[in-house]
Formats: structure tokens, sequence, C-alpha cells
């Protein structure tokens, strides 16, 4: 028995790690580890304890898969918990056999024939579900950006940018009215923000509107982070500094991208 706790010892924090990724939650995941090493204990040779290695872990990653689907103790039968994270909500509208597929190769490191076989998945069926999870995942962090700057150099510069990262600028405004017009028409994910703009409206009160319709994530990129602090509006978005810097604006856009977002309520 000894020698299995030893195993044990091996393969728990890479269980712990799957496993929170699988439920969608750390307490759940520790608690179906710790499900599934009771049920390794009771069985070590049936759960691969006996060889080791590889193939324990192997064993262990099918035990955790099999005790999830099967219990709703962790969340859905099956299924992970809503996650505020956008890559990982991506992943929850895969087909769940796509979903491990990619956090077993993904997060855990095993390669394409190994997780197939820990998904009972034959592999050309492997290959084409693991290629339909990565392009899943490219998409989620794809932004639709709304420029709303009344500089037209200016807006055409972010515009660039935001290109450049690889994401789409589905529009600029340069006043209020345009940028409501552009948000219902073009439904954006992330919206870069002048404060104080040419006709005297404000870039505050913009992305208070934006939070309010569609709790658009914002960042505010403008000479006048004082009008922020002022206005009590710095929960609202980041600030990045005028005159920015191409490294600026990426590095706000890239924290945007992995920021967490509310779960809707059903």
């Amino acid at each position: 028995m000894l020698v299995y706790e030893c195993e044990l010892f091996e393969v728990v924090p890479v269980l712990r790690r799957y496993a929170r990724a699988l439920t969608g939650t750390t307490d759940r995941g520790d608690a179906l580890v710790t499900r599934c090493v009771e049920a390794a204990m009771m069985a070590p040779s049936r759960f691969g304890l006996d060889r080791g290695g590889d193939g324990a872990r192997m064993s262990m990653y099918a035990l955790l898969n099999l005790l999830f689907d099967r219990s709703e103790d962790f969340g859905p039968a099956g299924r992970p918990l809503p996650s505020p994270h956008p890559i990982e909500r991506a992943l929850a509208e895969l087909p769940e056999a796509d979903r491990r597929l990619y956090l077993l190769t993904a997060l855990e490191g095993l390669s394409l024939p190994q997780a197939a076989k820990v998904l009972q998945l034959r592999p050309g069926e492997a290959i084409e579900r693991l290629k339909t999870a990565r392009a899943r995942v490219r998409g989620a962090m794809v932004q639709r950006v709304m420029v709303v700057e009344d500089n037209a150099l200016l807006a055409m510069e972010l515009g660039a940018l935001v290109a450049e990262m690889g994401h789409v600028v589905c529009g600029t405004a340069g006043n209020e009215p345009e940028a409501l017009a552009l948000m219902k028409a073009e439904k954006p994910t992330l919206a870069l923000l002048d404060v104080r703009l040419a006709d005297g409206g404000s870039g505050i009160e913009i992305a208070r509107r934006l939070k309010r319709v569609r709790d658009l994530r914002t960042i505010f990129v403008t000479a006048f982070d004082d009008d922020i602090q002022a206005g009590d509006a710095r929960h609202l978005g980041q600030i990045v500094r005028k005159p920015f810097t191409n490294a600026g604006i990426q590095a706000a856009i890239s924290r945007a991208i992995f920021m967490p977002q509310p779960v809707a309520l059903a």
C-alpha cells in the first residue's frame, strides 16, 4: 500500500490541475480528486497504480472523467460550472469530448494519442475534434473593437494597432450618439475611449452607458486621466495615457482579453 501512496503522491498535483479545469472551480475540483484517490486506493491494480508512471497517470485521468460524468456532487454531471474566463467560456460551448481533449493536450501536456486513449476516441476523430477546439479558443481571443476618438489620425493609428494584434475594428465613433449606434449595430466586445471629445461629449459617460447596456469592457486612452478620478470612474476600465505607445495599447488589450467577465444568471 505504501508503494501506491508514493505513486499517488506523484500524480495528485496534476490531477488537481485537470480536475479544477474539468469542473470549473477549485473546491469542486479538489473534491473530485479526493473521490478519485479514494476509489483508486480501493482497487489500485484496476486503476493502474501497480503500473506506475504514465500508465497510472492515464488511468487516473480516465477515472476522474468517469466520476465527473456519474455524479452531480461536483456541479452538473459531465459539464463545468459557468466560468468568468473568456477562454473557459469558449471551451464550455464545445462538445464535452472536444473540451476535455483540449485540456488534456494543452493544459496537461499529453500527446494526442495519449489523450485519445484516455477519452476512448479513434485517432482520426481525435485529430478533428482537437482542430475544432483550437479554432474555438482562437476565436474567443479575437475581439471586436470599437474606437471612440474624435481625432481621425489617432483613430486610424489605434485601429492599425488593433488590427496588427489580429483583432477586428468594428467601427470608429467621434461622439456619444455615434458610439451607441455603433454598439447596437456591430456588437463590439471591447471599446477604446477618449475622455474629452470635440463636441463636448465625455468618454466617461459613454463608458457608463456601455456598462449599463452591455457590460462592455473599456480602455480609456486619454491625456486627462484626472477627469476619470474626479468622475469616480476608475472602475469602468483601464487607463492608457496619451501620448500612448504601441506597447501600452497592446498590453491593455491583452489584459482586457483575459479579464474575467460576469457570469450571466439564468
